[in-house]
């Protein structure tokens, strides 16, 4: 770390500390639960879809700036020389001396905080259940990174990674329809399991570095090789989900759309086989894998969109 303090973070370093370019997954969210409010009798409410975009990004890069500030609090970023930047290792700028960990967490506080108050804002305007949703997503952005529960070192990081980007697209809809329905949840599903995927592809670059300092990943627990497993049956389950619950009729077939992302998905899994045990040429699979997640969700949402 620099020697030098540094100074008051301006407006560009604060956006990079948000990780900015992992918010696309989170609008993708926003969007997939506005296209299953869409095929309601409800016109779409642009003004409220904006705020519940708006919150749910302050809510994601809430989530990122805690995660950093967690990260350098137990060394973990300090001891990763072998992140594939900007993918993962975190926003990396604590480590380069570019801001302070209470600047960091100052800004997580100040995200967080605004996200409640507008939060409160929304809830009034378009229901009580929306709390719900909102308590359970802050809830798990904190427990993520925060002791003492600290999912993200117990291998549940995932698990609370598709529980909350699941929220986003039930919330998004709640807000429009101001009622909880079973299609969000349901097409919610495969959009989070992918989710998943993303931070466990993430974590296998990170895995040495996270287990000297005792932060138990799900790419720790599991190494390379099952690791690489579990995400080609995560991408299957994901893929087979949507497609049983578009054929059954639990959500509409236009959202078979989303398994144009198969591709991807199959594809990441077969370059994360390969480069499994050496993590510095993951960034294909990593690349791969967030593309499949944006083109599942975008293309279930154009087909709900087009539904509606």
């Amino acid at each position: 770390m620099s020697s030098n303090t540094p100074t008051r973070p301006d407006w560009k370093l604060l956006l990079r500390m948000t990780r900015p370019g992992f918010l696309a997954i989170t609008a993708v969210a926003c969007l997939l639960g506005l296209a299953t409010a869409a095929t309601g009798e409800r016109p779409i409410d642009w003004l409220l879809a904006l705020l519940t975009l708006v919150l749910a990004l302050a809510a994601h890069a809430g989530a990122n700036v805690l995660n950093d500030y967690h990260d350098a609090l137990n060394g973990a970023d300090a001891a990763n020389r072998d992140g594939l930047f900007p993918f993962t290792g975190g926003s990396r700028l604590i480590q380069q001396g570019r801001v302070t960990p209470e600047q960091t967490r100052a800004l997580a506080n100040w995200l967080l905080a605004g996200v409640v108050l507008g939060g409160l804002l929304l809830a009034w305007a378009t229901g009580g259940g929306l709390l719900l949703v909102g308590l359970a997503g802050l809830a798990l952005g904190w427990a993520y990174s925060a002791p003492p529960l600290k999912l993200m070192s117990r291998g549940l990081g995932e698990l609370a990674v598709a529980l909350a980007w699941g929220l986003i697209v039930v919330g998004a809809d709640h807000v429009q329809r101001q009622q909880f329905l079973p299609l969000p949840a349901l097409a919610a599903l495969s959009y989070a399991l992918l989710m998943a995927n993303i931070l466990l592809v993430n974590g296998l670059p990170d895995a040495a570095s996270d287990a000297r300092v005792g932060k138990r990943t799900l790419a720790v627990r599991l190494g390379a090789r099952g690791s690489a497993l579990l995400y080609l049956l995560i991408a299957l389950l994901a893929h087979g989900w949507l497609a049983f619950a578009a054929l059954q009729q639990l959500q509409p077939l236009a959202t078979l759309w989303g398994l144009l992302a198969l591709p991807l998905s199959l594809a990441a899994a077969w370059w994360l086989w390969r480069q499994a045990e050496q993590p510095a040429g993951l960034r294909p699979a990593i690349v791969l894998t967030i593309g499949a997640g944006l083109v599942h969700g975008l293309c279930m949402a154009a087909g709900l969109a087009g539904l509606g």
